[in-house]
């Protein structure tokens, strides 16, 4: 009897070259993508196929990177990076290969990637333990990755022999059969028999029907293309999804860089020095300057639109002579302006919180509109967002010698994302639904009686110039106090008029002039500040504030939709 042995067609695993070549490819794209989405949250820098670039670039001798910088020009690092790319491909591929005969080769070749990977960012200035988590963690996932497709392709055997009659192999369908002195026996269905020399197939003249006589682990199925594609889409969508929202993050994280590392020029017209006396410092009272962090933050933004600066272009056009296209850059270089403004939001209830004050630096409005020149019956600014918001500005007022910006800039400090980043409206005088479009990229010059702005359609009046209002910061309403000497005290704001009196009443008694903090302009809030012996019992306390136009805060209650509100505030305390 000879020795039975079983040789297959498609290699020990029965998965042909190509398709270890798709695994491996599958396996490393996956590798790169859970790569880049861990460098998103660690720093771009840290992606290994931009670390490897970067070191070849570190170690290409100049005359070739003369060569790359005239030949790609702006497109040299683009085309570096896709060169790293297409090697990896070819490497993953062969590593694919490999690993159909052993997973060990593919795990190894995955490896050495991953060493190459780890120097290439260990190489960088300042790098740390935790930068070849990217690295790491792509690696092992494309390992498993490459192991799982694999076996989903070739898990079942193609070939198992058994001793037949006669020295003869019995095998199945998709196996050869060992040659004896009996020959081969096959039915039809793959099961096989060997009698005396003679093949007996099922389903032709003679056939007879019987068990099939198998090895254990025998009718395991040889590659399966089906699987092996399911598998593959799969891994690619990962793949994908992973390095869409790495790069999102990445993004992310290299804007923030941006915006942190940014420059800011000098004003050409820098805004006054404070007066002294522009904050009293009362425990509990806001602060003349509202901390960015502390700025209240009021839009129709789902997520915080991320608008790179390099991208940015403000478009002014319609009722114009010149439209005017300007970038970020150009911006900076035009003559900015400095001041010292209070924002509001319609919203706000009456002694709410949605007002803040800020230092301001950014170009003129009016400076870019009289560049693209008004036509006349003009009346209305109707700017658009990053994201799509819309607002109409009344073109008066931003004609009238008042600073309305396209702010770059808050408190000494690049705009914080939140804040509208690169660029933003800043409109003394106007709610902001009206004025203080965030991220703005498109300013068309119209009229009010052929466009709307977001807020119109939805009930909101069309012009929202600020009301005369105050608050009362201290004492908080619904606060204990110790009877004695105390301190009432607020803000009041009536852009771009200013403030000139604030009154004080306790119990409906007699209205008291509360003290004023000393403001730059008219353009922002003032502290105000009254001295009171209180006494045991609970009282309520109201404030009215007067602007220089001699028009008294209204004690008519009104909510804020749809032009804002007003009222007297009110706080109700117990002394004790």
């Amino acid at each position: 009897m000879q020795k039975n042995e079983t040789v297959p067609a498609r290699g020990p695993a029965g998965v042909p070259a190509w398709a270890g070549a798709v695994a491996g490819l599958t396996a490393g794209a996956l590798a790169l993508g859970i790569a880049q989405l861990v460098a998103g949250l660690i720093g771009p820098e840290t992606f290994p196929v931009v670390a490897v670039g970067d070191a070849a670039v570190d170690l290409t001798p100049a005359p070739v990177k003369d060569f790359a910088i005239n030949t790609f020009g702006e497109n040299d690092k683009t085309v570096l990076v896709g060169g790293v790319l297409v090697v990896l491909a070819g490497i993953a591929a062969v590593v694919g290969v490999l690993a159909r005969r052993r997973l060990a080769y593919g795990y190894a070749g995955l490896a050495l990637f991953g060493v190459v990977g780890v120097a290439a960012v260990l190489t960088r200035p300042g790098a740390g333990a935790a930068d070849v988590l990217p690295t790491v963690a792509g690696v092992l996932c494309g390992g498993l990755t490459l192991g799982w497709l694999l076996r989903r392709a070739g898990g079942r055997r193609g070939a198992v022999a058994v001793p037949g009659v006669g020295g003869g192999a019995i095998t199945e369908a998709g196996g050869e059969p060992a040659g004896g002195v009996g020959g081969a026996v096959r039915d039809a269905g793959g099961e096989q028999d060997a009698k005396g020399g003679g093949a007996v197939s099922e389903g032709g003249e003679g056939a007879v029907e019987r068990p099939a006589v198998m090895r254990p682990g025998a009718g395991e199925r040889g590659f399966d293309r089906r699987r092996l594609i399911t598998g593959v889409a799969g891994g690619i969508v990962v793949a994908g999804a992973s390095a869409a929202l790495g790069r999102q993050l990445g993004g992310r994280r290299e804007l923030a860089a941006t915006r942190v590392n940014l420059a800011l020029p000098r004003p050409a017209t820098p805004a006054r020095p404070l007066p002294a006396g522009t904050d009293f410092r009362i425990p509990g009272l806001s602060p003349f300057i509202t901390k960015n962090q502390d700025f209240y933050r009021v839009d129709t933004a789902l997520v915080v639109p991320q608008v790179d600066p390099r991208a940015w272009r403000l478009r002014i056009h319609g009722m114009v002579d010149r439209p005017v296209e300007i970038t970020y850059a150009e911006l900076l270089n035009l003559p900015l302006t400095e001041a010292d403004i209070t924002l509001t939001c319609v919203s706000n209830e009456v002694g709410g919180p949605y007002v803040g004050n800020a230092r301001w630096l950014g170009v003129r409005m009016a400076d870019l509109l009289r560049r693209a020149g008004l036509q006349p019956g003009a009346d209305m600014l109707l700017s658009t967002s990053d994201d799509g918001f819309t607002c109409g500005t009344p073109v008066d007022v931003v004609m009238d010698g008042r600073d309305a910006l396209f702010a770059i800039a808050m408190n000494g400090e690049a705009l914080p994302f939140e804040h509208g980043f690169p660029v933003r409206q800043v409109v003394p005088g106007l709610y902001g639904y009206v004025s203080a479009t965030k991220w703005v990229v498109d300013v068309k010059v119209t009229r009010f009686d052929r466009d709307q702005a977001y807020w119109t359609p939805r009930g909101w009046a069309a012009k929202g110039p600020i009301k005369t209002e105050s608050r009362i910061d201290v004492p908080r309403s619904g606060g204990s106090l110790k009877a004695g000497r105390t301190t009432i005290a607020g803000v009041a704001w009536a852009q771009h008029i200013g403030v000139d009196a604030v009154e004080v009443r306790i119990d409906r008694g007699e209205w008291r002039q509360a003290r004023l903090a000393a403001v730059p302009g008219p353009d922002t809030w003032r502290q105000w500040a009254l001295d009171w012996d209180a006494t045991p019992g609970e009282h309520t306390i109201e404030a009215r504030a007067t602007d220089a136009a001699g028009h008294t805060q209204t004690e008519q209650q009104a909510p804020p939709a749809p032009d804002g509100a007003s009222g007297w505030p009110a706080v109700t305390v117990q002394v004790a």
